[in-house]
């Protein structure tokens, strides 16, 4: 990867047991911790930051922003004094997507944090005989002698494509929670991502904290550019960073979210370029499936084929804004409309959490069944799919007040398209806008019935008020149950275009390259699954492929399942 974070609870010697120091930008080294950073944009404001002093050691990885009244470029030595005086009240000011590594003065204390929300992923294992911790899944996982495949994780990868809570791919591999830190023999709990709902002015205060969040991002470096969709999220960021040269979409030039997002550019004076959907959009090359640190689908890393044609240093996109600010993993009411369920826009008064997140996370009951028949894990995919989202929601029932907010929750922390952003990160200086403190603030505080779109839009227009002049194509009205019933009816009359997805079609594209010859030779057995589980499988093997011979147990998975007779 471009860029790395990389350390152990030891000294610098322990440290060069797994690593050589010729591979980082930087190598801090303290009494109980060392840490390598790689990172060509290292040291820029409101990006990834090292400081060693007499008075401590500190690393921020990512995107990183100190409070707005404080003059302090380094978000690192920030930390560090901040910490002294304030303890762990420190990290609450902390702002952005990042990791956080520090060691106070004489080495009393050391530890890993992560952002409130853990956007960055921290991994870590005790294989070695000593803690080691990086950015990387790979490399990380390298240190471990012996590794065996964990089942439960391949399993919830290949039917939810994500795996839940802490685990990895392998037993002995392991990730940080969400708000979180890791120290030298512990992992420990924060409580900076708590919902505590009450009564304010929703619209006011999520304009006012949008624009204040939009401002700090803004002062970014050199050339700037946005991954656009024709949808609500990326166009407020297009709308307010000034100097935004060039945008760009995944699409053929002729498809309606194309001609959608090529308007939305031209509003607002910035070139755009559509990336024809090819072999390049669902080819496994290896930095996508490295972004996706076999852990979550490589599909979700879009743009990754395109990116030689992304002539910026810095990238803004508008990931995760359905999620905090539009209520992505609320459940609503719906009602039947000519056999179709279609949402109301109100509450579901008494919902299911793990049917709502098996929806949300996109579960295919009949790919699941056909999955399990056609491979030898000998799970019954039904059970256990259900079981694993529950024991998630309630690995995060203290987070939460009421089952709306636990399933929320539980899917921010286990949040698929995470992918999308770390290729970017990997690549680019990459805001996350949806990561800003008081925007997360505002998300705990706004009880779900308001955290909606009408919510978001109506703060949208207050900062701009020409923002909504032209419509998502395949929302052309203020009301959810309209745009699905417009939609329905679309499908359903011929005379009429039908709204047409907002990503290419996988199976058009796997059929297309015939990547059943040339990628899953060997599995014929599987080639009759729908594309986006044919895709997990090639996911899953080229990560193991990259680093250990683990594999081994995989493919005896992956084998046709052997039935008996009698």
């Amino acid at each position: 990867m471009n860029r790395e974070l990389f350390g152990v609870f030891g000294d610098r010697e322990q440290f060069e047991r797994f690593r050589s120091i010729d591979e980082f930008d930087a190598v801090c080294t303290g009494s109980g911790l060392t840490v390598g950073i790689r990172d060509p944009d290292l040291g820029t404001q409101g990006w990834s930051a090292q400081y060693s002093g007499d008075d401590g050691q500190c690393v921020v990885w990512g995107e990183a922003y100190v409070p707005d009244d404080e003059d302090e470029s380094n978000a690192a030595r920030w930390l560090v004094r901040r910490y002294d005086a304030d303890g762990q009240d420190a990290l609450r000011a902390l702002n952005g997507s990042y990791l956080a590594v520090l060691e106070c003065e004489e080495g009393n204390e050391a530890f890993v944090a992560t952002d409130p929300v853990r956007s960055r992923e921290c991994f870590y294992t005790d294989a070695p005989g000593i803690r080691v911790f990086g950015t990387d899944a790979i490399t990380v996982g390298e240190t471990i002698p012996d590794p065996i495949p964990d089942r439960d994780g391949i399993l919830e990868y290949l039917h939810l494509g994500v795996i839940l809570g802490e685990k990895t791919a392998v037993e002995e591999l392991h990730r940080l929670p969400i708000d979180s830190r890791l120290t030298p023999a512990a992992v420990e709990s924060f409580d900076r991502f708590v919902y505590r709902t009450e009564t304010f002015d929703y619209v006011g205060e999520l304009a006012d904290r949008l624009e204040r969040a939009l401002r700090r991002r803004a002062a970014l470096p050199g050339r700037k550019g946005v991954l656009l969709s024709a949808g609500f999220d990326s166009r407020i960021v297009l709308s307010q960073i000034d100097g935004i040269e060039h945008s760009y979409t995944v699409g053929s030039p002729d498809a309606q979210e194309v001609v959608g997002a090529k308007r939305l550019a031209a509003q607002y004076d910035a070139d755009h370029t559509a990336f024809p959907p090819d072999e390049r959009y669902l080819r496994p090359e290896e930095s996508k499936i490295r972004s996706s640190q076999g852990i979550k689908e490589s599909l979700h890393v879009h743009h990754a084929g395109y990116t030689d044609g992304i002539d910026v240093e810095t990238i803004y996109h508008g990931l995760l804004c359905d999620t905090f600010f539009r209520g992505h993993f609320t459940a609503r009411e719906t009602v039947d409309v000519l056999g179709k369920r279609i949402p109301t826009g109100r509450l579901d008064p008494d919902p299911d959490p793990v049917e709502n997140l098996l929806e949300k996370f996109g579960y295919d009951r009949e790919a699941s069944l056909e999955l399990a028949e056609r491979t030898s894990f000998d799970v019954e995919p039904e059970s256990f799919v259900r079981r694993a989202i529950a024991d998630a929601l309630e690995a995060e029932r203290t987070r939460a007040n009421g089952v709306q907010n636990a399933a929320t929750c539980c899917g921010i922390t286990n949040q698929p398209s995470i992918p999308f952003h770390n290729h970017l990160a990997d690549r680019f200086v990459t805001s996350f806008l949806a990561t800003d403190r008081d925007l997360i603030d505002w998300h705990l505080r706004t009880p779900p019935e308001h955290r909606t779109t009408e919510t978001f839009l109506r703060a949208c227009e207050r900062i701009d008020a020409d923002v909504l002049r032209h419509r998502p194509p395949d929302r052309p009205h203020d009301t959810a149950i309209l745009n699905e019933v417009e939609g329905f009816v679309r499908r359903k009359t011929p005379l009429l275009t039908a709204f047409e997805s907002a990503w290419p079609g996988r199976e058009t594209l796997f059929d297309r390259y015939d990547f059943d010859r040339r990628l899953l030779s060997d599995l014929e057995h599987i080639q009759g699954l729908p594309a986006r589980h044919k895709l997990r499988i090639i996911d899953v093997r080229g990560w193991f492929d990259a680093w250990t011979d683990a594999e081994a147990n995989l493919h005896r998975w992956l084998r046709p399942r052997v039935r008996t007779t009698g």
